[in-house]
């Protein structure tokens, strides 16, 4: 059962107590990610992150983790454009130790100067390992060419030479305007007791004044093109589309739609492009959605040799879903989405993360026959119409990295789709 309790100061706790499991997730989602960065912070949410499991001014970076680990537990935190995420795992009786924990790192950071230093360096070599990582950092590059000059488009990580700049009054500044109590969701899920933690939740948070929310800089779907030419062994290529945002009427469509194209070995792109043409190992669709936009995207590894064969082929799918896309196909991609789900949350941490998500999109935890419902929802028309819609629109993006050699140009690709 689902239960939730607000604080005076906004703080929302929400837990789900599931029996027979002898684990629990509890973690602080703030609801602060990299697009609530202005320019100059860009990067700096993510340094955050890093150090908050560097010092409090009861514990050291050390007993950070001894204090999980001693009782066999994970702890762990994350970064996205509109959230950052503190959490642990532990047994069901440490779940009060885990919160101290996890308290104590959100709320007490103390930014030592020479930890500073130290993480910086970390962070700088896990912008090196992304660059050298082609099928991760072209979605960074894909999510600037559709915002640029945006919040939405800048990378999660930061430039290296933001990251070199930033100093303990930047990361003290950006807790200061984000991380008060209303802008915290305390999500625990597994063997917990709501009782118990709200409890201890007042006793850590209940004395914080609320921060108020900072207005974001909305997102502004441009489009663009990147190309980044490096010698390696395949093209690594992605292909976005606006798609829904959260609340957006067609979002189920869109994700339905995306899991037909592309969402296993069933789809469309899988069997036309890698099982009946061989022209890469990896292709796959996705749709993904904020808080006032989202893309549909295609991403794809080939040869230099076979690029614009597999661009030409994509489009072509892309097109002919408008006309052909069957009953079939739709309903393998409703019970796709729907056993995922399912799967899913058989997860303490899936859950925690889940109702922390959705309490920040919607106010409260839609429960899955709602959403599976949704999901049957979707027709074959539905699907067929916005696949029709998406190819018509014109509001693409693209980047690709490697030896690209003669591949199509993003105006090629829409004039193709438009025809």
């Amino acid at each position: 059962m689902i239960q939730t309790t607000t604080l005076p100061n906004g703080l929302r706790i929400i837990t789900e107590a599931m029996p027979g499991l002898a684990s629990a997730t509890v973690g602080i989602w703030v609801t602060a990610g990299g697009r609530h960065e202005r320019p100059e912070q860009n990067g700096i949410a993510h340094f955050l992150e890093h150090m908050a499991f560097k010092g409090t001014r009861t514990r050291t970076a050390l007993q950070i983790a001894e204090a999980i680990e001693d009782v066999g537990g994970y702890i762990n935190a994350y970064t996205s454009r509109e959230m950052t995420a503190y959490y642990a795992r532990v047994l069901g009786g440490d779940v009060p130790l885990a919160l101290e924990v996890i308290s104590d790192i959100v709320l007490n950071p103390i930014f030592d100067p020479r930890e500073i230093e130290v993480e910086r360096h970390v962070i700088l070599q896990e912008i090196g390992q992304a660059l050298d990582t082609p099928d991760d950092i072209i979605f960074d590059w894909l999510q600037e060419a559709a915002y640029p000059d945006q919040a939405m488009g800048r990378t999660i990580l930061g430039p290296a030479e933001r990251v070199q700049a930033f100093g303990r009054a930047d990361l003290a500044g950006f807790v200061a305007e984000h991380y008060g109590p209303d802008q915290m969701i305390l999500s625990a899920a597994g063997a917990v007791d709501h009782d118990a933690i709200v409890k201890q939740a007042e006793a850590a948070f209940g004395g914080l004044s609320p921060v108020g929310a900072h207005p974001v800089q909305g997102a502004l779907w441009q489009g663009s093109e990147r190309r980044e030419v490096k010698d390696l062994e395949q093209v690594h290529f992605a292909l976005a589309f606006e798609g829904p945002a959260y609340r957006d009427a067609d979002l189920y469509t869109a994700q339905v739609y995306a899991t037909a194209m592309g969402g296993g070995m069933s789809s469309r792109l899988f069997q036309k492009i890698r099982e009946e043409r061989g022209l890469c190992y990896s292709i796959f669709a996705q749709a993904g959605a904020y808080d006032d936009t989202g893309m549909v995207t295609i991403y794809a590894g080939t040869s230099e040799e076979e690029i614009g064969a597999l661009c030409g082929l994509t489009v072509d799918e892309l097109k002919r879903a408008a006309d052909d896309m069957s009953e079939a196909e739709v309903a393998r991609a409703r019970a796709q989405m729907k056993a995922g789900m399912l799967m899913g949350l058989e997860s303490a941490s899936s859950r925690a993360e889940r109702m922390a998500r959705n309490l920040s999109i919607w106010g409260r935890v839609p429960g899955l026959e709602e959403v599976s419902q949704k999901i049957d929802a979707v027709s074959c028309e539905a699907v067929r119409d916005y696949a029709g819609r998406l190819a018509a629109s014109g509001r693409s993006a693209l980047a690709l990295y490697g030896p690209v050699g003669d591949a199509p140009a993003l105006e090629a690709l829409r004039d193709r789709l438009a025809s």
